[in-house]
C-alpha cells in the first residue's frame, strides 16, 4: 500500500485559502494565525507530517535547547524572547505597503531595512508608514486581536 501523506501535502499547494484555515482548525485545534498562506502551508504540512509519522524526538529537542541555552547563556529573558518572539537570525520579513515590498532581515543585534541596522521593527513600520505601529502586528508578527 502506497503512502497517502505525499499526496496529501502536494494537495496543500493546490487547497483553497479557506480550506487550509479549516484543516488548520481541525489539526491544531485553534484559529488559524493571519499569517499568509505560505506559512499556512508550511506549518499544516509539518503537523500533517508530525501527526502522522511522530514528532522529534526527545534527544532531539534537548539538543536543541542546550544550542539555544549556549546562545542566550541560559538568560531566563533572552530564551523567552527566543522561544516566543524572536524569529531566527537571517529570517527575512515581507510586507507589501501601498504597492511596494518592504524586506526586513532578522540580524543578532536586531533588524535590518534598506541597508540600516534598526533595534526594533515598531521604528522600521514607522519609518515605512510613517504614522506609529506595532512593528509586530505591522509584521505579521502577532495578533493584535488575540495577543499571540
Amino acid at each position: 500500500m502506497t503512502d497517502p501523506i505525499p499526496a496529501r501535502l502536494a494537495a496543500l499547494k493546490t487547497t483553497p485559502t479557506i480550506d487550509l484555515k479549516q484543516q488548520w482548525r481541525a489539526l491544531f485545534d485553534s484559529e488559524p494565525p493571519p499569517f499568509n498562506r505560505r506559512y499556512l502551508e508550511s506549518r499544516l504540512a509539518y503537523r500533517i507530517q508530525e501527526l502522522t509519522y511522530g514528532g522529534l524526538k526527545p534527544e532531539t529537542i534537548r539538543r536543541l535547547e542546550r544550542m539555544g541555552e549556549e546562545l542566550d547563556g541560559g538568560d531566563r529573558k533572552k530564551s523567552r524572547i527566543r522561544a516566543d518572539l524572536m524569529p531566527i537570525t537571517g529570517t527575512r520579513l515581507l510586507r507589501e505597503w501601498q504597492g511596494v515590498e518592504q524586506i526586513v532581515t532578522v540580524t543578532a543585534d536586531g533588524f535590518e531595512w534598506q541597508g540600516r541596522p534598526y533595534k526594533s521593527l515598531s521604528a522600521i513600520a514607522r519609518a515605512i508608514t510613517g504614522t506609529r505601529w506595532n512593528g509586530w502586528v505591522f509584521f505579521g508578527l502577532k495578533n493584535h486581536r488575540r495577543g499571540a
